[in-house]
């Protein structure tokens, strides 16, 4: 049931949030704190003695600074330290102008609609790909409801990739909760039979259009089928006018040591972050997922960092990976 006050919420996001991933924060376990002197929102959720911040301050940009100092008064009181992770560059220099220990945590990619063309070398692999899939009978359609068939892909899904592999958590959508709404599902089919799906979310602000969110398929799809699945939906929001299809933030991608911000950094975060990029596909795999973005011949390629209040201490770090579900 959607309440008044997720309506709220969403109105929130809707007028005052500018980070493509910025709909996650609507996710149905995320909670928001909202601004008694400036309007906004801030999406977080609490893990031990931190709480861990989604996107910055959700507001306008004369009112950032405003909005995360009431919200530091808040965790203040709470006694929470807070910890802010899918901090775009220019959020990311305000967090660092405020004391906070700042670094580069991955990258976002994202497709300008207008200017996208499936012609030319950079999709090559994206057409081979394509033709392979529709070849072994793959097709696409958008959802109308076909909950109990994508509810056995998840399944599937989860059972193909092990105990000991969890889903990254509160850095990507979800299937239900009181944003379903709002998104969209296509969905890739064999005879009929539902075989993967990606759903997309609302993106808002000065690059406004969707977030590829979520994708789930059968551990014997067809080469290609995730590769059809969006271009279908791709090439139906380019013709419904839709600005951008914004590929979302990887972690542990592309970090550099160039990226980060002079005197802000920590030294044991950037080496946590390097490790996970260089040896952990078995806890997140960011390479793969760099890859596949990097397919579609992103024209914005952007880094996202995450920030600590207070300096880094072993439990923050460890409250952040847990929540993400990196550990």
């Amino acid at each position: 049931m959607i309440t008044a006050e997720d309506e709220e919420i969403l109105t929130s996001l809707r007028k005052y949030g500018d980070h493509p991933s910025g709909f996650l924060a609507y996710n149905q376990d995320t909670s928001h704190f909202r601004g008694e002197r400036v309007p906004g929102t801030v999406a977080y959720r609490v893990r031990g003695r931190h709480v861990v911040q989604l996107c910055g301050p959700l507001t306008h940009e004369e009112h950032k600074a405003a909005l995360l100092a009431e919200f530091r008064a808040w965790a203040a009181r709470e006694r929470l330290r807070i910890c802010t992770v899918q901090l775009s560059r220019s959020d990311a220099g305000l967090y660092a102008e405020e004391g906070f220990v700042v670094n580069q945590l991955g990258r976002s990619y994202s497709v300008d609609l207008e200017r996208f063309t499936m012609r030319g070398g950079p999709l090559a692999k994206v057409r081979q790909n394509i033709a392979r899939a529709k070849r072994d009978g793959v097709t696409v359609e958008e959802s109308t409801g076909q909950d109990d068939a994508l509810a056995a892909i998840d399944a599937r899904w989860l059972r193909a990739k092990g105990r000991h592999v969890k889903e990254l958590d509160f850095m990507i959508g979800e299937r239900g909760g009181r944003g379903a709404a709002h998104r969209r599902v296509f969905v890739a089919s064999v005879a009929g039979r539902p075989i993967a799906y990606i759903s997309y979310s609302p993106a808002f602000g000065s690059r406004p259009g969707w977030l590829y969110d979520l994708t789930r398929r059968d551990p014997g799809a067809p080469v290609g089928t995730i590769e059809l699945v969006n271009v279908t939906a791709l090439l139906r929001f380019q013709e419904e006018g839709a600005g951008w299809l914004h590929l979302g933030h990887t972690p542990f991608a592309g970090l550099a040591a160039g990226n980060e911000l002079p005197g802000a950094s920590s030294k044991v975060v950037s080496r946590v972050t390097g490790v996970i990029a260089e040896h952990g596909k078995a806890v997140y795999p960011a390479r793969t997922q760099e890859a596949f973005k990097r397919k579609w011949a992103p024209h914005v390629v952007e880094p996202e960092y995450v920030a600590f209040e207070g300096g880094v201490s072993l439990s923050a770090l460890w409250n952040l990976l847990r929540l993400t579900r990196a550990v």
